[in-house]
């Protein structure tokens, strides 16, 4: 379908400030450039009851409560930014809202970034709070945008073989495979915010020469997703990701495991973080927020 007006208006607002790709800056200048839309792009932050930083193995965590006083299931939120970008700040927002909609306790994650961190030292330190939050809560379900849907999709896969029960995986527009190649690559290369060349911006700072078609770097290229934790699956039309996402659907419903799948046409990269642009991340947040509690129980 065709582009989404509002998502369009966006695009065109970005060309005419002339800012530039990120595959042009170097790392420290792209992650200022995040950090300072993040304001413009969400607006005005929702009230919540409670919010505290903590550390846990050495990994900085925020924890956003509305109901403080409930040992609610935790929801683990994995920002994205390409293994390279994004902050405990710049997924404020989306955690808030989250939280709000659905009562559990929402974890954001502050993993080491690469360069200066290069793959698996994010893996490691999801995983090290995953674990943390498995001791911690009834009942554990993963999130994350972008890198952070793919951290959380690896994360599933390591639960499912340590034997760490998961309730649900929520995938919003993941990288799932190093491959630059799909046709949704070549469609959306350039023009629709994240390009080709930024991704491999990404991918080149965080593998680091290493083998990027492990599944721990690759989820796609996991030999077998049987028994893995119930997902949904956000993937927007206008997004190089686009057909990676849905491929990894696929596999998932034909390995027997649970699967909502979110096609969101006419749509951009990193939308649910503007929701004070785009009508649509609204939406997409209230989808988000049903299907969690469609897996998770209530708080107690």
């Amino acid at each position: 379908m065709p582009l989404d007006p509002q998502a369009a208006t966006y695009l065109r607002r970005q060309a005419e400030l002339g800012i530039p790709a990120t595959s042009k800056l170097p790392p420290a200048e792209a992650r200022r450039l995040m950090e300072d839309g993040t304001a413009v792009n969400w607006g005005e932050l929702e009230p919540i009851a409670r919010v505290r930083d903590e550390v846990v193995s050495g990994v900085p965590i925020r924890i956003y409560e509305a109901e403080p006083d409930r040992a609610a299931p935790i929801l683990l939120w994995m920002h994205g930014g390409g293994w390279v970008c994004g902050s405990l700040q710049t997924h404020e927002g989306v955690c808030r809202n989250l939280a709000n909609r659905t009562g559990l306790r929402v974890v954001s994650i502050g993993y080491r970034l690469a360069p200066e961190h290069p793959f698996p030292a994010a893996v490691e330190d999801c995983w090290a709070v995953l674990r943390w939050a498995a001791q911690e809560a009834p009942e554990v379900a993963v999130a994350g945008d972008s890198a952070g849907g793919n951290l959380a999709a690896v994360l599933a896969l390591k639960a499912r073989d340590a034997g760490t029960p998961l309730a649900a995986q929520l995938l919003i527009y993941p990288v799932m495979d190093q491959d630059l190649a799909t046709a949704s690559y070549e469609r959306n290369a350039e023009g629709y915010g994240l390009t080709r060349d930024s991704m491999r911006w990404y991918w080149d700072h965080y593998l680091n020469g290493a083998e990027g078609t492990q599944p721990d770097a690759s989820p796609l290229r996991a030999g077998s997703l049987t028994g893995v934790a119930p997902a949904l699956v956000m993937a927007c039309e206008y997004d190089v990701l686009y057909d990676e996402g849905l491929a990894y659907a696929r596999r998932l419903r034909e390995a027997g495991v649970p699967i909502q799948v979110s096609d969101q046409r006419g749509m951009i990269h990193g939308f649910l973080r503007m929701h004070a642009i785009l009508d649509r991340s609204e939406s997409a947040l209230a989808e988000c927020a049903a299907f969690l509690a469609q897996h998770l129980n209530s708080p107690d």
